[in-house]
């Protein structure tokens, strides 16, 4: 297929066909990482802009190196250090942006749907890289290229979420991607932090951890999001960890190949042990590695270079 959309602001907005090419796209990148020289010609003279509101590792660091790999000009703004603190709008920053000609550029931001205003002000290619507490596609993105890459298949899985659902932008766009497939997709955690109506998108909630995670084929973790008053919604932390910790008991319970994924950061102690974390179950810097290639996927789909 040919990819004809300008910008990735959800997971939402995609098609399965979509998200299988975008999949199918990142398994041709990959092994550019794996090379001595890890750089390819690809996406040269093209320029990418990061613009970050919000404090990031992953994200940020995985879309630079994306771009770099693909040989393009990589620009790296963040809030603190730009016009923002002197007052100046989102809107005016992506004109004056805009009026330096950038290919693509990947945004996060604490309000749900600025990607999105962005991207009906600029030509531009936008790439939501999370938007408060709405949207996280690539994270999705590249935690089901992992999923399909450690289980060979995407389909007649049971996939466990586990945690701050309610504030989580990156359980969100899973759910949207999951629901694809043929998939049981379980979410668990403190009633205080499931949304309301959850079951509406097709996913089972279980408030009880040890149920949830009987047969699982994936156990995803979610830390809980302090700067949006996660903390607030549980009596203490340390009730949180004893009741939705994920422990070396709860894999026991699962299905004997379980694989399990973490966003990041990892909050250790709080919703998994370094057992768990550093054990050979977990896939943690597996999904760090994808989303690599995932990303140099999608900035490769975005300028036009798969035309």
């Amino acid at each position: 297929m040919n990819w004809v959309k300008k910008d990735l602001l959800g997971i939402k907005g995609l098609t399965k066909e979509e998200i299988l090419f975008i999949l199918e796209t990142a398994e041709s990148f990959k092994e550019i990482s794996l090379r001595e020289i890890k750089k390819v010609p690809t996406l040269r003279g093209k320029t990418i802009i990061t613009l970050f509101y919000e404090p990031s590792t992953r994200t940020r660091t995985s879309f630079e190196i994306a771009a770099k790999r693909l040989s393009a000009d990589t620009i790296n703004i963040s809030a603190s250090t730009s016009s923002y603190v002197k007052g100046e709008t989102l809107k005016d920053t992506a004109k004056n942006l805009e009026s330096m000609r950038p290919d693509v550029i990947i945004i996060r931001h604490s309000m749900p749907g600025a990607p999105h205003m962005l991207a009906g002000m600029i030509d531009s290619s936008v790439v939501n890289g999370g938007d408060g507490s709405h949207e996280h596609p690539t994270q999705a993105l590249l935690d089901l290229y992992t999923i399909k890459e450690k289980k060979g298949r995407l389909d007649g899985l049971k996939i466990v979420i586990i945690g701050d659902i309610i504030h989580s932008r990156v359980a969100r766009s899973n759910i949207f991607a999951l629901r694809h497939f043929n998939v049981d997709i379980v979410c668990s955690g403190p009633p205080t932090m499931m949304p309301p109506n959850l079951e509406e998108l097709g996913v089972r909630v279980e408030y009880d951890m040890n149920k949830a995670v009987e047969d699982a084929d994936v156990i995803m973790m979610l830390r809980i999001q302090k700067e949006r008053g996660g903390t607030s919604y549980i009596p203490s932390i340390r009730e949180y960890s004893t009741l939705y910790g994920l422990k070396a008991s709860h894999i026991e319970r699962a299905k004997k190949d379980v694989i399990i994924m973490h966003p990041g950061p990892i909050n250790r102690g709080v919703e998994i042990t370094d057992e768990v974390a550093d054990g050979p179950y977990s896939v943690i810097l597996d999904q760090v590695e994808n989303g690599v290639a995932v990303r140099m996927g999608i900035l490769y789909l975005l300028t036009g270079s798969a035309s």
